[in-house]
């Protein structure tokens, strides 16, 4: 077991975790390995220089995914399992960019062992992903 481990129990409303990473060419392509999305805005350069977004991008889900980091390893952590999620894509990430993943405790149904989460991912002061996760979270009892 490596990272935080919370228990239902444990939790409260207003408590936050974060996970940062720079974003790399291979990190793109890998994902796109793994993932079977091959389109080219995320991996041809010319193309992606002829898109609005004027240079090769990641994975809307590539970048979504470090939420899930949050949610697996820091806030609730090892253990919970992810019930659904909501995602609204704001601006790109680009190839060197740090993204910055941050969840914090919105809600607890604790008789359901439910946390529910308010999740952003900015690149500087920019949010370039939000959104609402809700996780089952283990119990003592």
């Amino acid at each position: 077991m490596s990272g935080a481990h919370y228990c239902i129990e444990d939790l409260e409303v207003g408590m936050e975790a974060a996970h940062e990473r720079v974003v790399t060419g291979s990190d793109i392509e890998t994902f796109a390995e793994l993932s079977g999305d091959n389109n080219p805005v995320h991996l041809d350069a010319d193309f992606a220089a002829k898109s609005p977004f004027k240079g090769r991008i990641a994975h809307g889900m590539l970048t979504a995914s470090f939420i899930s980091t949050i949610l697996g390893t820091k806030l609730p952590g090892y253990g919970c399992i992810y019930l659904s999620q909501t995602l609204r894509f704001k601006a790109p990430v680009r190839i060197g960019d740090t993204v910055r993943a941050s969840a914090r405790i919105a809600s607890l149904d604790r008789d359901k062992r439910r946390a529910a989460l308010d999740c952003s991912v900015s690149v500087g002061d920019k949010v370039v992903l939000e959104g609402e996760a809700l996780v089952l979270v283990p119990s003592r009892g």
